[in-house]
């Protein structure tokens, strides 16, 4: 018999009310807290502070830790620490040295030393990615097959909330009261989030940690790897979100140089942003258990590539308030659906025994495009101005779709496979 939309809808809302989910979305805050201070405010410090566009494009590979973070993902599944269980206790040890971090990089000048910015910098981000990982294995393995959808929705909207807050927090304030006083008070926010580490629930494991770091590197490798159509999951993985990326790198430099004031894209900017990514993470949510993984990727990923072309409109329109809002929130409506689903798709190929390192493995081949197109995305922005930019967005985002349409049996029966493997 089939199901009526209704009891999903009602099922939905039992989720994302549920402990759980709230403990989800409390540490995907934790997760999106610390990235936006090496990303958006750190973009508009160093605007400030002079440098061109192709200097914090180049100044953006800072987050190659987010990158590499499989390097050390194996370290977390052989090696929990000795204090709240598998996972949260790497959550809470990363916290605490997140909060020392950015106080450190609060007492740093860019213009008289970048390089004691970008080394503080380093250090945030290299902890940011080791919370993550443990946050990404804790929220895979806590999650039920019909839970990914929702739990992915849970961790957006705290991921984009925390963000939000930590992007408008440092701006708003560095307007007013200068740089160091922002960092300084988000360093004081950062150590909050180790609540929701001390009060997460532990997931029952069926399988104790690998016996050896051999194990925990080669085991999930071969798992990951099984199967003829393997590396193009992967490469759908990496493609997906390739486009939306690339619009993004340097949001913050193109709503400053069309004519937006910090304190606006602090107050106005960054809030659309955030309230729209947070409706499209319930949408997402929403529509995916609806419609499925596959039919999800198309239809998300056709519409944040389409959204993309808005921003050419501000480009060629200069400062108009009604065209920004217009622009930022479809984009990010789109952008965090596409984001909902690429998550589901990732905790789908993971296996509980090996999630921190292939989540990890994952998550990284995902922000490949984000955090490698700094200095084209400079380049492209300083050479061929901000419309070519966003038409280039727009064409980048064709490759991930053909991959997906190419996968879609494959896609299908993985989400099949893993629901039949639950517990």
């Amino acid at each position: 018999m089939s199901v009526t939309p209704a009891p999903r809808a009602a099922r939905l809302g039992e989720l994302l009310s549920s402990p759980k989910m709230l403990a989800i979305l409390a540490l995907g805050a934790a997760s999106g807290f610390p990235n936006q201070l090496t990303e958006s405010a750190l973009q508009a410090w160093l605007k400030d502070a002079g440098l061109t566009n192709t200097a914090i494009g180049i100044t953006s590979y800072v987050a190659l830790p987010y990158l590499l973070k499989p390097l050390w993902a194996p370290l977390i599944d052989r090696y929990p620490l000795p204090l709240l269980g598998r996972r949260r206790g790497w959550m809470l040890v990363m916290q605490l040295a997140l909060a020392a971090a950015i106080a450190l990089l609060a007492l740093q000048n860019p213009a008289a030393s970048l390089g004691a910015v970008t080394a503080c910098a380093l250090v945030i981000v290299f902890c940011s990615a080791t919370q993550d990982i443990a946050i990404d294995a804790w929220r895979t393995d806590v999650s039920l097959p019909d839970e990914r959808g929702p739990a992915a929705a849970a961790n957006n909207l705290g991921y984009r909330t925390a963000a939000w807050l930590a992007s408008a927090v440092a701006l708003l304030t560095a307007d007013h009261f200068g740089w160091r006083f922002a960092y300084l008070t988000l360093a004081g926010a950062m150590l909050l989030f180790c609540l929701a580490s001390v009060r997460a629930p532990e997931p029952p494991y069926r399988h104790a940690p690998p016996r050896t770091l051999r194990e925990s590197l080669l085991a999930p490798l071969r798992e990951l790897l099984d199967g003829p159509d393997a590396v193009i999951l992967i490469a759908v993985v990496m493609l997906f979100k390739v486009g939306d990326a690339f619009a993004n790198k340097l949001f913050t430099p193109f709503m400053m140089d069309v004519g937006f004031s910090k304190t606006d894209i602090a107050l106005i900017v960054k809030s659309l942003f955030t309230a729209s990514a947070l409706g499209g993470s319930l949408l997402g949510g929403v529509l995916m258990v609806r419609l499925g993984l596959v039919r999800s990727m198309l239809i998300f990923g056709v519409l944040q590539a389409l959204s993309n072309l808005l921003y050419c409109v501000l480009a060629v329109s200069g400062k108009s308030y009604a065209v920004m809002v217009a622009a930022v929130v479809i984009e990010h409506v789109a952008g965090a659906m596409g984001n909902i689903a690429l998550v589901a798709l990732i905790m789908a190929l993971c296996d509980v025994r090996y999630s921190a390192f292939q989540y990890a493995l994952l998550s990284a081949l995902a922000l490949l495009p984000r955090y490698s197109l700094g200095y084209p995305a400079g380049w492209v922005a300083d050479h061929g101005g901000w419309y070519l930019y966003y038409v280039t967005s727009f064409a980048l985002a064709f490759p991930g779709l053909a991959m997906v349409w190419l996968t879609r049996a494959r896609i299908a029966a993985l989400d099949q496979l893993r629901a039949r493997e639950a517990p």
